[in-house]
């Protein structure tokens, strides 16, 4: 370890390689190689599976447990905000989420059908080891860097976050297109083990600069430290009363996110089980090519949505991408070749990576004057997560009653045409082109 200054470039690039070394596991365990993993577990059998005496779908079950994991990190997070904002060694709080997440990824290399239950808590362990990290990490960002230097840094985290992730999944691809059929999966399992090593060693380097803590190093962990990151929500909710603007946004956002978090979600599950794929490895392959179209398309989406907002203003454009949202979620019901697919990850791509950074962008600009910019953002997070909890349960019903995601896809649109409605209430003076 060494100490840098705050602002110090070497200090700043460490920090954001933590988005390099921990962006693995979105990209390879959540969208791409485990879904088509799972899926695959059910290939030769039925899809649906006895766990607690209740026989699940597949695939909602893993929608099940996923709610599960986000209602436990919506939970904590507030819980972890307070301690960070406080203690002295976060560094410490960081790696253990990290390594929580790490190990569990590669305890997902035992994950069967003969083993649900202890696979599925690696699962669960490793989405709340993923967003625990994230907690810590971001809380980082105003203790080594200066106000004009947090967007650069910011960004340069995301990018390298990207580059990275999308190496390890084509050496993945790589390493399971030359295997056979029978060797697939094995070669799936070696994945989850390279996305923990990756993970805990290219984080080394953010560790060995990153500070102990802030300035409040020495402060212990009390009661009252504790709860004050559930205190500052419950502050936010009450200043929301006073302004109509921000609450109306907030609600629309909490009402389409549930839709959009959850397709991209189910996407790779539901491209596994609907599309007509001619092999099981032409599926394989296709679901990862298609989420690495997604991937690089979301890029674009994200430009072309900030140079129309700043044309037509933040709201409306947020009403004319939820609108395409609905006309996605309509069209998937009735999609069933993998040319239908290809083009539906184009198109999602392309809505998906500008509703995301408008969303976050257009809050930001509704906030009031305020120094207090963190508990804002804590409640924003803590709405997202519960809005997923909520989508992913709501999927995972239907999928469950009716057996079929392409209802369920269909009912999300519903999510979308409400967070319309909910848009064309905030005030027009509102609506955002600066």
């Amino acid at each position: 370890m060494t100490n840098l200054p705050k602002g110090s470039i070497k200090l700043l690039n460490a920090w954001a390689f933590y988005d390099w070394a921990n962006s693995v596991y979105p990209l390879v365990i959540s969208s791409a190689v485990f879904p088509i993993f799972y899926e695959s577990l059910f290939a030769n059998r039925s899809h649906y599976i006895s766990v607690f005496g209740i026989y699940f779908k597949n695939s909602a079950l893993i929608s099940f447990s996923t709610a599960f994991a986000f209602l436990i990190v919506a939970f904590i997070s507030p819980l972890l905000s307070g301690i960070s904002d406080y203690v002295g060694n976060k560094k410490s709080f960081m790696k253990f989420f990290c390594y929580l997440g790490a190990f569990s990824c590669m305890g997902l290399y035992w994950f069967d059908i003969i083993t649900i239950y202890i696979g599925l808590l690696f699962y669960i362990l490793g989405l709340i080891g993923f967003w625990g990290s994230l907690v810590f990490y971001n809380s980082y960002l105003p203790d080594i860097a200066f106000p004009e230097q947090q967007d650069r840094v910011s960004a340069k985290g995301y990018s390298l976050g990207y580059f990275g992730s999308v190496i390890l999944l084509i050496v993945n691809l790589s390493m399971i297109m030359v295997a056979d059929d029978a060797n697939k999966i094995d070669q799936m399992r070696y994945s989850f083990i390279m996305v923990g090593i990756w993970w805990i060693v290219f984080s080394q380097y953010s560790y060995y600069f990153l500070p102990k803590g802030s300035a409040n190093s020495e402060h212990k962990v009390t009661k009252a430290v504790i709860f004050n990151g559930y205190r500052e929500l419950k502050k936010v909710w009450g200043l929301l009363e006073n302004n109509k603007p921000l609450k109306r946004y907030l609600l629309s956002f909490f009402v389409y996110s549930m839709a959009v978090q959850t397709v991209m979600l189910i996407a790779t599950y539901f491209g596994a089980q609907e599309i007509a794929w001619q092999s099981k490895s032409e599926s394989t392959i296709g679901l990862i090519i298609c989420i690495l179209v997604i991937q690089l398309v979301a890029i674009v989406g994200a430009v072309l949505t900030s140079s129309a907002s700043k044309k037509f203003g933040n709201i409306n454009t947020l009403i004319v991408i939820n609108c395409f949202w609905v006309l996605l979620c309509i069209v998937a019901y009735f999609i069933t070749l993998p040319i239908h697919f290809y083009i539906m990850a184009g198109l999602v791509g392309l809505v998906m990576g500008g509703i995301q950074a408008l969303s976050r962008s257009t809050y930001s600009k509704l906030l009031p004057e305020t120094n207090d910019t963190a508990s804002f953002f804590s409640f924003f997070d803590v709405s997202e997560k519960i809005g997923i909890v909520i989508g992913m349960s709501v999927y995972g019903i239907i999928d469950q009653i009716t057996g079929s995601p392409r209802l369920a896809i269909v009912f999300l649109a519903f999510f979308f045409i409400i967070g319309v409605i909910l848009l064309t209430r905030v005030p027009k003076k509102v609506m955002l082109n600066d």
